[in-house]
């Protein structure tokens, strides 16, 4: 915590002390002789018990009015001080947008859950960056745009792993799992029956999901598929990625297949699409992809971005308002006691 007007401490403590001393030291007139009643014989009551105990409460009051008025004066500085806190904030967190991008095929779909649950654990490493979602099969859906709404992220990363959790395989569908798996799928396939998983396609959109495109930010698309082409696309895979580093967008690639799905060919042309502009792939099911992928996001774009730290100054009078509030307190207190 630091004191804005710190200066102002010594001033009103000098004020107030300077006040004191003129005060006591200020000429007293004497009170005029009607106003006075002289008793005789009267010096035995000083020795009396009640008395001194009357004259002790008298000066402990007194003192006590004195004590509190200092403690009242010292908390009137410190909130006149302007307590508050300094904190530097990088704008660096505030200006990455992150799309996820999401093969939702039908070869894709028994790895789709798991891959949304990396999802997840990526958005609990972020801190302030947007984040949108789109899949994708034949065409694509934005499920929702860059946002920073985390609650709204994780609540619709959440939806989406539970849509996505269906056996294509079983001979038999609870009803309620297929209504949502075709729910969330909806918008995602095309009116052409022999095309599927467009990769290209998928990337591409992805790369026109940023906006604010006359901006310095950090922006990079975490794309997961397993390159399964089946059909003519508009764009073709290393077509879309060279778009994407045309935009200045960093891709993050994740693998998954199944062993009837996989092609050695599939994979190698996916890596160096990804890997041919400085992106990154790694397998969906590695362990060490998350925290490779946040911290990568984290370092490299920071860098990249160089943005200038802001200082934030928060005001926090409540840490010394009880000083002042003790003192006046006390002083209430001290006052009618020395009255009564």
């Amino acid at each position: 915590m630091v004191m804005l007007m710190a200066w102002l401490i010594p001033v009103v403590l000098g004020v107030v002390v300077l006040a004191a001393v003129l005060g006591w030291f200020r000429p007293r007139h004497s009170r005029e002789t009607r106003s006075v009643r002289w008793v005789a014989n009267t010096a035995y009551l000083r020795r009396l018990p009640t008395y001194r105990r009357r004259m002790r409460l008298y000066q402990v009051a007194l003192g006590g009015v004195g004590v509190f008025a200092l403690v009242a004066a010292l908390g009137s500085s410190l909130l006149l001080a302007r307590p508050a806190e300094r904190d530097v904030r990088a704008e660096v967190l505030a200006t990455r947008d992150i799309v996820l991008c999401l093969d939702v095929s039908g070869s894709m779909i028994e790895f789709d859950t798991e891959i949304v649950q990396t999802f997840s654990e990526m958005v609990e490493g972020f801190d302030g960056e947007r984040i949108a979602l789109s899949v994708w099969n034949s065409t694509s859906r934005t499920v929702f745009p860059l946002t920073d709404d985390y609650a709204l992220v994780t609540d619709e990363l959440d939806a989406a792993a539970t849509a996505l959790d269906f056996d294509l395989d079983a001979l038999v569908h609870a009803p309620e799992a297929l209504d949502r798996l075709e729910e969330f799928v909806a918008g995602t396939m095309s009116l052409d029956p022999n095309s599927s998983s467009l990769v290209g396609d998928g990337l591409a959109t992805c790369a026109y999901a940023f906006d604010e495109t006359d901006t310095e930010r950090s922006r990079s698309i975490i794309i997961a598929t397993d390159n399964q082409v089946l059909g003519e696309p508009i764009y073709g895979l290393q077509e879309a990625a060279d778009l994407a580093a045309e935009r200045d967008i960093r891709l993050y690639g994740l693998f998954a297949a199944s062993d009837e799905a996989y092609s050695p060919e599939n994979e190698e042309a996916y890596r160096q699409a990804i890997t041919g502009h400085g992106g990154l792939v790694y397998n969906a099911d590695d362990p060490g992809a998350v925290d490779a992928i946040i911290e990568d996001i984290a370092s490299q774009q920071a860098v990249e971005l160089e943005a200038e730290p802001e200082v934030v100054i928060t005001d926090r009078p409540e840490t010394v308002l009880w000083i002042a509030v003790a003192g006046v307190a006390g002083l209430v207190l001290a006052a009618w006691r020395l009255r009564s």
